[in-house]
């Protein structure tokens, strides 16, 4: 599905430093169409990890990822609140869960790096976690990195961005088999804020997106930690990392919020170290979704949910 959003948006690739990443980040050859809430074709995400464990209380893979380098991937730091390094594996290249993925390869953890001031249960801020591979990954049309969105980047409400993951196909029901992928719009987050009545606050360190009353449509759990993109031109620049949301993943009320990349450019370049992500500012005037306030006065009980 599509949606005819006008929006003005223009790239800045930030060179320095940056060279190696920026002339293959978010390059996705095989990606020919886009499709809301299907499933997606082999190699059209070719940065989204699936992140796999058997400790109690996870059984195979249980948080998404995006590769950004050659070593490192992006996720959720609340996916690892009871996992380390040790216990986890990951799948690049991969589609589905179950059968044959001929174009993936797997790799080990050497560690895991929460941010430091992940707020955890309470309010869910700086939602973000690096992981570094045991060794190196060969990039091919299936296993590629994404951009990053760069700091001062914007994402006005009405912008389109996709999310994919291998989450649950509705509240309370089965996994994904397939990678799935879907179109959402951002909700700027004022309004994302009045829909949770400020429990938990949205901080400037997140990026709220969704059909409001509309529902049908959003991340779910086991999504955690996955990649929130958006194309411009032939790149594609990673926005957010799928974080937390309603238990009742469609609940229309409520958007999903996701922790916003261009917050962290010097927290990720601090430990990708010669070799950081390609980072592209992105900027996009888009349009101001709406919210139907008469909502927001009727009582309600509220259980939020961590996408994992």
């Amino acid at each position: 599905m599509k949606f005819n959003t006008a929006f003005a948006g223009f790239i800045l690739l930030n060179i320095a430093g940056s060279l190696c990443q920026s002339d293959v980040c978010g390059q996705a050859p095989l990606n020919t169409k886009i499709i809301g809430g299907e499933d997606a074709a082999a190699g059209s995400w070719p940065w989204q990890v699936s992140i796999q464990s058997n400790k109690y209380p996870f059984s195979g893979h249980f948080c998404g990822g995006s590769l950004i380098n050659k070593d490192w991937v992006l996720s959720a730091a609340h996916c690892f609140q009871k996992v380390g390094a040790s216990d986890i594996w990951m799948y690049f290249g991969r589609w589905r869960q179950s059968g044959s993925n001929p174009n993936e390869t797997y790799r080990t953890a050497s560690r895991i790096i929460n941010h430091p001031n992940y707020e955890g249960d309470v309010t869910h801020n700086n939602d973000i976690a690096l992981v570094q591979l045991s060794s190196s990954v060969n990039f091919t049309d299936y296993i590629k990195p994404v951009c990053l969105a760069a700091a001062g980047s914007a994402f006005a409400g009405g912008t389109e961005i996709w999310v994919t993951g291998w989450g649950n196909l509705q509240t309370g029901g089965p996994a994904a088999n397939i990678l799935q992928q879907v179109m959402l719009p951002v909700v700027n987050n004022s309004e994302c804020n009045n829909a949770y009545v400020g429990n938990p606050s949205i901080t400037s360190n997140m990026i709220c997106a969704g059909f409001l009353n509309v529902g049908g449509k959003s991340s779910c759990q086991g999504d955690s930690g996955g990649p929130v993109v958006r194309r411009n031109g032939s790149l594609w620049i990673q926005s957010g990392i799928v974080s937390f949301g309603p238990k009742q993943c469609d609940n229309p009320k409520y958007p999903s919020v996701y922790a916003r990349v261009s917050q962290y450019q010097d927290w990720i370049k601090s430990y990708t170290g010669s070799n950081p992500p390609g980072f592209v500012e992105f900027n996009s005037s888009g349009f101001r979704s709406s919210l139907n306030v008469l909502l927001l006065s009727i009582p309600f009980t509220f259980s939020l949910y961590l996408y994992s």
